[in-house]
């Protein structure tokens, strides 16, 4: 017999990245939390082993190499309207209902009290490393609250079983189950982002729930037990909630069309829908379906934000951990000036992009309290969504680049990131809607600026007085020439982002990014920071070396 694996010896190849404690190999998210009650972090803790687990990583692959199907009719020729899940989505799904990731902000008990967007902040973060498909339908359900806060006769009935920590999938009446879950659909191939352009109908019937008439573009997590709706009453644009099956056990008239065929967030289904007279209850006034909506969508960029950076940490970590291993011309390749360089930049923006989540969810955590608090959580989500989901992508693919070819394989977590990285800069508001978003909230209030730059001038600390000098400019010039609200949605975050890291944060990390983010020319790339700063103390700090 010929001896053939000697030729196929495998060396200088860093070892396997996974089995570790997201939380405990994070300083990042450890000094955000510092504070937090010692019962919490324990949570954390235990949080961060399960989604740092080989077997969750391995569900993570199951789930997004073996795609929802849609099932439309039965053997019998019945219409169906289901889709099918691969085993490793749900464990993925109860996993996250039972950490509360759906849900715990809305939750009651004192443990949390004061920190709950925070705390659930910490749990998305880790979780969006592992796997962030089935992150859609954790959003979805948790932000739906805040639209049925507007229907005083659905929220007692549907908020327990939305809090409940038990996941139910199966297709029955919501009130013989043991858990629901929220989607949503809103847009349509007319309008997307233009929702006063939906066509959908709504018309009331005579038992009080209204009945819809129309299509849906993008029907997110199409398994749900019930969406969240736009369509036009007599009263103009409205929200509903339209249940998958109605209370008298018929299923709802939801015709689910095709699943998209999507880049990535590919374990998660998305569904075209036709709606040929679904039933639906109304969630406030006829009319005010915007308004309504948009407390919800607040949340959703909130949550795009924040899984977003936690992309980044994922990325980041499989990089530095490549280039601790990996020997060039017998050095390690963290030891080479150039790529020393590249991942202290990259160091910066993944601390920044949690800094800046994680201070805008304390802003909501303080907003009933506080006035400036409310304002910066007002003016903030859309520029916090703005820049950390822009970032994430061009971020996982310098994450990419430092693996080299091994980042690149499917075999590797990076592509399954990579194709998963746009998808919260286009979902919940692109780009030019949340740079409007940012240009409306101070057309509409002269004080909302005002407060949140005292804010970043109280967090900044000594040397603010020019950065908030180009804020207030910039903010002049878009309310002039609205073409360059991106100018001031971009330079409003970075602001914020220099503020945050200096107040929760390493010196370094603020000094650092202030020098080489704020006032300077756009960089396209990373490795611009230069020699004046401790490359390799940022990198360590940011990942630890786990072994």
């Amino acid at each position: 017999m010929v001896e053939t694996a000697a030729t196929h010896r495998v060396f200088n190849q860093s070892p396997v990245y996974g089995g570790i404690n997201l939380f405990d190999a994070d300083p990042l998210i450890n000094s955000a939390t510092a504070g937090f009650p010692d019962a919490v972090r324990h949570d954390l803790f235990e949080i961060g082993a399960v989604w740092g687990s080989l077997e969750m990583r391995e569900f993570a692959r199951l789930a997004n190499s073996h795609v929802p199907e849609l099932q439309r009719y039965d053997a019998k020729g019945n219409r169906a309207d289901q889709v099918l899940f691969h085993p490793a989505y749900h464990a993925l799904m109860r996993r996250s209902i039972a950490s509360g990731l759906h849900a715990s902000a809305w939750e009651t008990g004192d443990t949390e009290a004061g920190l709950r967007h925070r705390a659930r902040a910490a749990r998305l973060y880790m979780t969006a490393q592992a796997e962030c498909g089935h992150i859609c339908p954790m959003t979805m359900t948790n932000a739906s609250l805040a639209a049925l806060r507007h229907a005083p006769e659905l929220f007692p009935v549907w908020a327990p079983r939305i809090l409940s920590r038990t996941y139910d999938r199966a297709f029955r009446a919501p009130e013989e189950k043991r858990g629901v879950t929220i989607g949503m659909a809103m847009t349509e191939k007319q309008g997307g982002t233009d929702l006063r352009a939906n066509t959908t109908r709504a018309e009331r019937a005579s038992d009080g729930l209204y009945v819809l008439t129309g299509h849906k573009w993008f029907m997110s997590a199409p398994m749900s037990d019930a969406f969240l709706v736009l369509a036009q009453a007599r009263g103009g644009l409205t929200c509903f909630l339209m249940p998958r099956i109605l209370p008298d056990g018929t299923v709802n008239a939801i015709r689910l069309e095709r699943l998209k065929d999507k880049l990535g967030n590919r374990s998660n289904g998305s569904a075209e829908v036709e709606l040929p007279g679904a039933r639906a209850w109304r969630i406030g006034e006829e009319g005010r379906g915007i308004p309504i909506i948009l407390d919800m969508v607040t949340l959703t960029r909130v949550d795009c934000a924040t899984a977003s950076a936690g992309m980044m940490r994922a990325g980041f970590a499989e990089a530095a951990h490549h280039a601790r291993y990996r020997a060039v011309s017998g050095r390690a390749l963290v030891d080479q000036p150039l790529m020393l360089r590249v991942l202290s930049d990259m160091a910066l923006d993944l601390a920044a992009a949690l800094a800046l989540s994680m201070r805008l969810c304390e802003a909501f955590d303080m907003a009933p309290d506080s006035p400036a608090e409310a304002a910066y959580a007002r003016l903030m989500t859309p520029a916090v969504k703005y820049f950390v989901c822009k970032a994430a992508p061009a971020f996982l693919y310098e994450a990419m680049e430092c693996l080299g070819g091994n980042g690149y394989v499917e075999e590797s977590a990076l592509p399954r990131l990579y194709r998963e990285a746009p998808v919260n800069a286009i979902w919940e508001g692109s780009g030019n809607v949340m740079a409007l978003d940012v240009l409306r909230a101070i057309r509409r209030d002269d004080q909302t600026l005002e407060a949140v730059l005292e804010t970043l001038g109280d967090e900044l600390g000594t040397g603010s007085k020019a950065a908030l000098g180009v804020l207030s400019a910039a903010a002049r010039v878009a309310t002039e020439d609205e073409g360059s609200a991106r100018i001031l949605t971009e330079q409003l975050a970075l602001t914020a982002a220099a503020a945050a890291l200096r107040r929760d944060f390493p010196p370094a990390f603020a000094d650092a990014f202030i020098e080489t983010r704020l006032g300077r020319p756009w960089r396209a790339t990373y490795g611009m920071i230069d020699g004046r700063f401790d490359s390799r103390a940022l990198i360590d700090y940011v990942a630890p070396d786990v072994g």
